[in-house]
């Protein structure tokens, strides 16, 4: 089983169980405090709750590799430039033209960590929280648009599928991608002739993806859905005590990297 971006990790913790709209107030207040934090040693500090959750939600490791492995490139090229380009007191070597001080590689390594927090964070919320609980919480905090004439229930649910849709696109890539393997494709070589392979992948791919589109749209006919109608719910979202405290977790993270930044 393959975990990617965007997929549900069923489990029965205490982050599984925690309200969709603490989550996901809980992963925007730690997202900003991220950002916010002016050293790596306190986005480090800011990640350990992350880290915590995870084992608390009992996520392998697997799946943080996965998360991460697709930036790898493209945070090396980060690390390359900030480090190569951030100006600094001591230096550390040089290479050519350009000159890699201390300074540089702590900032460096800060952009990355700040990537990479935000990246696995996010991957934290979907893969704790089911399709249909992430489509209610994100209403539920959208709710108020309403009165600026909004339409919150389209956008929510737009919101849920396109999350969704990852996996799923990945899926039939790695899917066709096997089948034309199979079909005795070689997508090593030149990079010119790999292009040509996942070009020839693009109209296989584009068609699996409408089917199945096409599919969640007959099966919510089926079901009568009406965007134009208020829909009920078999589960009330109630924010409970852990809520409370995740919540809390978050605006202390918030409070404490701001601190750190201004004070």
């Amino acid at each position: 089983m393959y975990l990617e971006f965007g997929q549900y990790f069923p489990g029965r913790s205490i982050i599984h169980t925690l309200d969709p709209r603490a989550k996901i107030g809980g992963l925007l207040l730690y997202s900003v405090a991220l950002v916010l934090a002016p050293r790596f040693s306190v986005a480090l500090e800011i990640s350990l709750p992350l880290i915590l959750a995870a084992i608390l939600a009992g996520v392998p490791g697997s799946f943080f590799w996965r998360q991460v492995k697709p930036l790898l490139p493209f945070l090396a090229l980060a690390l390359v430039f900030h480090a190569a380009l951030t100006p600094g007191q001591e230096i550390l070597f040089t290479a050519g033209p350009f000159a890699f001080s201390r300074e540089g590689a702590e900032r460096a390594a800060l952009a990355c960590l700040r990537v990479a927090g935000l990246v696995l964070g996010a991957g934290m919320v979907t893969a704790t929280t089911s399709p249909l609980r992430l489509t209610d919480g994100l209403e539920a905090i959208l709710k108020p648009a309403r009165r600026l004439g909004l339409p919150v229930q389209e956008m929510a649910l737009m919101l849920s599928l396109a999350v969704r849709f990852i996996p799923l696109l990945l899926e039939e890539a790695a899917k066709i991608r096997l089948a034309q393997e199979a079909r005795g494709a070689d997508f090593s070589g030149r990079l010119e002739k790999r292009l040509k392979l996942f070009m020839a992948m693009a109209i296989p791919l584009f068609i699996s993806i409408f089917r199945r589109a096409e599919d969640i749209a007959q099966a919510m006919e089926a079901r009568c859905y009406r965007a134009d109608k208020e829909r009920t719910r078999m589960h009330i979202l109630r924010l409970r005590f852990n809520d409370y405290i995740a919540l809390a977790l978050g605006v202390f993270l918030l409070f404490w990297s701001a601190a750190r930044r201004w004070l």
